[in-house]
């Protein structure tokens, strides 16, 4: 019993409980074996792990490089595209300011030409519409010149008694009659004027 007792005391002595600083420190062997388990499992994952994701992130890396190259070669493209577009937007928006521009000038041409074209035209009706106007004033006198001077004539030879069927006579007595008559109308204008 007394050695069971001295190798308790020994036991007891070894599974003292820890104080102070010692509570948070493990023990020399827990520190060894972690330390062992650490490094195997460190160089399992450096040899088996690490290389395979290394190859994934590289391949992810390339691709993500190539898609942002492609991205930026289809935003330039893009950009030329743009840059073009714009290009001929303005060129067709300048084409079309320079077709209005002509259309106007030639609307105006047009006009004016229209406008000499009927001015031209309402100077010939008139100078047509006077010349018929003329024509029917001298078809009317005439006409009235030999109506009046078949009334004068037969009118004067009721008065006269004799017969004026001699054409040479009974032009000179219209003439006189109508002259008379002409005088008369002017003397009557003359007086109101």
């Amino acid at each position: 019993m007394a050695a069971l007792t001295g190798a308790a005391g020994v036991v007891a002595a070894q599974t003292e409980e820890p104080a102070g600083i010692d509570l948070f420190l493990p023990a020399g062997y827990d520190l060894l074996w972690s330390t062992v388990i650490l490094l195997i499992i460190a160089v399992a994952f450096y040899k088996f792990i690490l290389p395979p994701m290394n190859k994934i992130l590289d391949e992810r890396a390339t691709l993500i490089e190539g898609g942002i190259e492609k991205a930026e070669a289809a935003q330039k493209a893009a950009d030329e595209a743009l840059a073009q577009q714009q290009a001929l937007l303005a060129e067709a928006r300048a084409d079309a300011a320079q077709v209005r521009e002509e259309a106007r000038a030639e609307g105006t041409a047009i006009v004016k030409d229209l406008k000499a074209k009927a001015s031209e035209e309402a100077e010939r009706i008139t100078e047509t519409a006077h010349r018929q106007i003329e024509a029917e004033r001298q078809a009317a006198s005439v006409s009235l010149r030999t109506e009046v001077g078949a009334l004068a004539t037969e009118l004067a030879s009721k008065i006269v008694g004799e017969s004026l069927e001699d054409s040479a006579r009974q032009s000179r007595v219209v003439d006189r009659f109508l002259d008379e008559l002409e005088a008369s109308q002017a003397v009557a204008s003359n007086k109101e004027a």
